[in-house]
Formats: structure tokens, C-alpha cells, sequence
């Protein structure tokens, strides 16, 4: 174990009560291009088109821009907590400092369950793409039989993952120099991508005004299925916050963390929004049935619309762009597990938030996560409908954990308890503040609610359809949730304190301008007790 110098230690982070023990080099554009990474267009859009196509056709397309308008509002909390607090596993030291004991460990251990979780999401996508782009990736049948598709992404999503392992625990230079690349990649195809679907584009925009017969039927009409299509969009525009995860690397964090996450969520809504506004209209024919279909999608439109080599070339960069991502989720991971056992906040934290002396990096979380993230893969490895489950529980996770940041900040804002201008804060939303943090918290709410619901289309879309399918997502969130404070409760809270290995020389105090009291997580050190 490294044992840095404190003496000289002229990073910050004693303001926190820490001891730089990561190698900060991150700069400007790979602190954006976390964040991008992780949100990833070519990644989510790509991933779940045919999902919220198949639910609620063309007109699907509007829950883009009203995710945007919700998340953006969380965004703009995030950034106003980067530009005070630009520490690893940035929602559990954020929510540390907001709330009690019990809430804010619990808003970190339901991000890295759902950081894990995404991991394995976000690998299976190479399924949905790779056997398009080459036959011979299609390596476990052909993909015709019942459990080809699941069998075969669970292989080439552990292969990833087996890759992100390595590059994560080599260092963080090597993961951000290749993820930096991955992004400017997928930036220039995303470009490139909608100028092309542009030149194609065979209707009006009427289409996004026509139901087209989707939601008959359904109880809600189209607003029901409206809703579970939304899911779609829900999935992309999370993980702004990677760039402030990794704040303890980044050079000038304050100011760099906040710009770098209202960046990638507005980029990622821009390309994003106009590769599906571009592949919508340029559609052959919205009626083909491969366009709902999982082995078809946005992939097969593309193919369809530019043809041989071009739409080839464009399923390269997906590819790219699923690489970068699953850097990405990994990393921000890594750094939670980190983050919290250097608390002593999990089990076996000793372990888990030991630094590589040479390369600066928390190489046994790196490999300890790699391995959690495949297990989901192999419990679901004969169900079909593997994407859409995955997905949306590693969704609803990730809006609770945010939602246990952004209710205690309202919270301390009612109470005046949140500072206010601070000179040394990278950025402030001023008077702003409250009415954008309302919504953020109506915004999470609502979407919580609307990711849980036990909908047969998401969690039990195919046979064998039983009861607790339908409610598997709700009963593993309870489970991980009620699980995780019966943990704390009766464990982690005797021996949370700051390992002696990571504690700053002098212990932290608050700034002078804020009411806000750090935990004992931060003041305490090695094997401290915490009534």
C-alpha cells in the first residue's frame, strides 16, 4: 500500500479530511468525455430504439426531450455539488454531507449496486451490433434459436468486461487516453451519422404527431405506452455525475467537474435528439416489423438507409462507443467501491480501497467489480428478455440513489442550511437553486415510480409469464434496499471511519461558508466507533 506524503499534500483534498493517494491527471476534455462515455448516444440510443419503438412508434421520440428537461434539472444539482465537493463516488460523499448516517450509505450502496449492474447492461449491447456488423460474431448458435441471442451476448459481454478490467486497473491514464479517443470517435460518427440520415430522409416531421394506432387497447391509451417507451430515453441520460466521481483525478475540479457534467448532458440531448428526429424520417418504412424487433432496431435502419460500407462503418463506431461506455460505467464504479471502503463503509474495506502504488489506481476494486458485474449476466443467462430487465433495474436503482442527493439538499435549502455564494464553489445556481431542485426531486420521483412499475412489457415481456417475474424488479430493489440498511444498521455503522491510511494529517472542518456538518465517516479514523 502507498503511503503518500502528507506533509506536502497540496491537492485539497485535506479539505474533505483525505490524503491524495490518486494520481490526478485528468484534464478538461477527458473530464468531458467521462461523462459523455458514460451517457454514450451511440450506445443507449442504439441499445433501446427498437424498444420504445416497438412500444409506442415514431411518437416515442418526445420522451427524449422530456428526459432531458427532468434530468438536466438533477444535472444542474450535480454540478452545484461538484463545484464544492470533487470527491470519489461523488453521490455518496454529496448525500455524506447532506444527511444522516444510514441515508447517505445507502444512496452510495445503491449506486454501485447499480453501477454494477449497468456495467453488464451496457456490454450486452455489443450483442445487439456486433453480429450485424460480422455473421462470425453470432459465436453460440446462429441466432435463431430460443436462447442464441442471450447466450451469445452474455459471452461477448463478459469478454468486454474481461477488457475493461485490465485497462481500469492498469491506471487511469491509460483508461482515459482510450476512452478520450473512444468519445472523439463517436462524436465525429454521430455528426457525420445524422448529416447522412439527413440526406436520406423520405417524410415530414407529421409522423411524431401520429399515435399511429400504438397504446389501442392499453388502458392508458397512448399516454400508457408512451410511458413504457420512455423508458428508452430514461436510459441514456444518467451518469453525468462520472465527472465529478472522478474529481480526485481531474486537475482543477471545482471548476472543471461542473462544466464537464451540464456539457455532456447537453451534447449527449443534441446528437442524440437529432439521430432519432434523422432516423425516424429517413426510415424506409416505418411499418417493418424489424424496427421493434431486438435483433433489428436502429442497427437495421441504419443498414437499411445507407446500405453496404457506410452502414457498416457506422456500426464500427457503435462498437467504439460501447467500449468507451463500459470504461466509463466501470470506472465510475471503481470509484464508489473506493470511496466507500476507504470509509470503511463496506466489507473488507481495507482490501477493497488499497491503491497500486505505481499506477495510482484502486486496482483490487477494479477486479473485484469486473467479477460482481458478470454474475447478473449468468443468473439471466436463459432469459430472453435479459436487456430490458437489466436495464430498467439498473435505472430504477440509479434515480433512487440520486433522488437520496437531491430530497436532503432541498431539504437543507428549506432550512437554510445550504450556503450560500461561495467565492471558492466552481458553481452556483444562486436564487435559482430552489425552484430547479423542486423539480429535480418531482422529477425523480415520478420517474421512479413509472421505471418500477411491475409492467409485463419490461419485466416479463416473454414465456414463462409468473407473478414474480412481473414483480422481479420491484422485489430485487426492496431487497437490495431493505438488504443493504439491515447491513449498515447492524454492522457498518460500528466501524465506519476513515482508514488511517487515507485520512488527511489534520481533520477536515467546514468551510466558513457553509452551515453544512461533515460525518464522522470524515472526521473519524481506522476502526472508529460510530454509535
Amino acid at each position: 500500500m502507498m503511503e503518500p506524503s502528507k506533509s506536502i499534500d497540496s491537492s485539497g483534498m485535506d479539505e474533505f479530511g483525505y490524503t491524495q493517494t490518486l494520481d490526478r491527471s485528468i484534464g478538461k476534455f477527458a473530464s468531458f468525455a467521462a461523462g459523455v462515455s458514460y451517457i454514450s448516444i451511440l450506445t443507449g440510443v442504439f441499445q433501446l430504439f427498437y424498444f420504445g419503438f416497438s412500444m409506442a412508434g415514431p411518437a416515442y421520440a418526445w420522451s427524449w426531450p422530456l428526459v432531458f428537461a427532468g434530468q438536466l434539472m438533477v444535472a444542474l444539482c450535480f454540478a452545484e455539488l461538484a463545484g464544492r465537493y470533487p470527491v470519489a463516488g461523488s453521490v455518496y460523499n454529496w448525500a455524506k454531507r447532506l444527511t444522516s448516517g444510514t441515508w447517505s450509505w445507502l444512496a452510495g450502496w445503491l449506486l454501485l449496486i447499480s453501477s454494477i449492474v449497468a456495467l453488464g447492461a451496457v456490454a450486452l449491447a455489443l450483442q445487439l451490433t456486433l453480429p450485424q456488423l460480422w455473421s462470425g460474431f453470432q459465436v453460440i448458435g446462429d441466432g435463431t434459436g430460443t436462447y442464441d441471442f442471450a447466450l451469445n451476448g452474455v459471452l461477448l459481454a463478459s469478454i468486454m468486461i474481461g477488457i475493461s478490467t485490465m485497462i481500469n486497473a492498469f491506471g487511469v491514464k491509460l483508461m482515459t487516453r482510450v476512452n478520450s479517443v473512444g468519445v472523439f470517435v463517436e462524436l465525429i460518427a454521430a455528426v457525420l451519422l445524422i448529416l447522412a440520415l439527413g440526406w436520406h430522409v423520405v417524410r415530414g416531421p407529421e409522423v411524431f404527431f401520429d399515435t399511429a394506432g400504438y397504446g389501442e387497447g392499453h388502458d392508458l391509451g397512448f399516454f400508457g405506452v408512451f410511458l413504457i417507451g420512455a423508458m428508452a430515453s430514461g436510459y441514456v441520460m444518467y451518469g453525468f455525475d462520472t465527472a465529478s466521481s472522478l474529481g480526485e483525478e481531474t486537475k482543477d475540479p471545482k471548476r472543471t467537474a461542473p462544466k464537464a457534467i451540464l456539457r455532456a448532458i447537453t451534447a449527449s440531448f443534441v446528437l442524440g435528439g437529432l439521430i432519432l428526429l434523422f432516423s425516424i424520417l429517413a426510415a424506409p418504412d416505418l411499418a417493418d416489423p424489424k424496427l421493434g424487433a431486438a435483433d433489428g432496431g436502429l442497427q437495421y435502419l441504419v443498414l437499411s438507409v445507407l446500405g453496404g460500407p457506410f452502414g457498416k462503418a457506422f456500426l464500427a463506431c457503435i462498437v467504439v462507443a460501447v467500449v468507451v461506455c463500459t470504461l466509463a460505467v466501470h470506472a465510475a464504479a471503481i470509484r464508489m467501491m473506493f470511496a466507500m471502503a476507504r470509509d470503511n463503509n463496506l466489507p473488507f474495506s481495507r482490501q477493497l480501497s488499497k491503491v497500486d502504488p505505481v499506477r495510482r489506481t484502486p486496482a483490487v476494486a477494479a477486479m473485484v467489480v469486473g467479477v460482481l458485474a458478470v454474475i447478473p449476466l449468468l443468473v439471466n443467462v436463459m432469459q430472453p428478455a435479459i436487456f430490458t430487465i437489466l436495464s430498467s433495474i439498473s435505472i430504477v436503482l440509479i434515480y433512487l440513489s440520486y433522488l437520496l442527493v437531491t430530497v436532503p439538499m432541498l431539504r437543507n435549502r428549506l432550512l437554510g442550511r445550504w450556503p450560500g455564494d461561495d467565492s471558492d464553489a466552481g458553481f452556483s445556481m444562486g436564487k435559482w437553486g430552489l425552484p430547479v431542485n423542486i423539480l429535480a426531486v418531482l422529477w425523480g420521483g415520478a420517474m421512479t415510480v413509472n421505471l418500477i412499475w411491475p409492467r409485463p412489457e419490461i419485466y416479463n415481456s416473454v414465456p414463462p409469464f409468473e407473478w414474480y417475474l412481473q414483480w422481479g424488479g420491484v422485489l430485487f430493489v426492496a431487497a437490495v434496499t431493505v438488504g443493504g440498511a439491515l447491513l449498515y444498521r447492524l454492522k457498518i455503522r460500528h466501524q465506519t471511519g476513515v482508514l488511517a491510511e487515507h485520512a488527511a494529517a489534520v481533520a477536515a472542518h467546514p468551510s466558513s461558508g457553509s452551515d453544512l456538518q461533515l460525518t464522522s465517516a470524515e472526521s473519524g479514523v481506522a476502526d472508529a466507533k460510530v454509535p
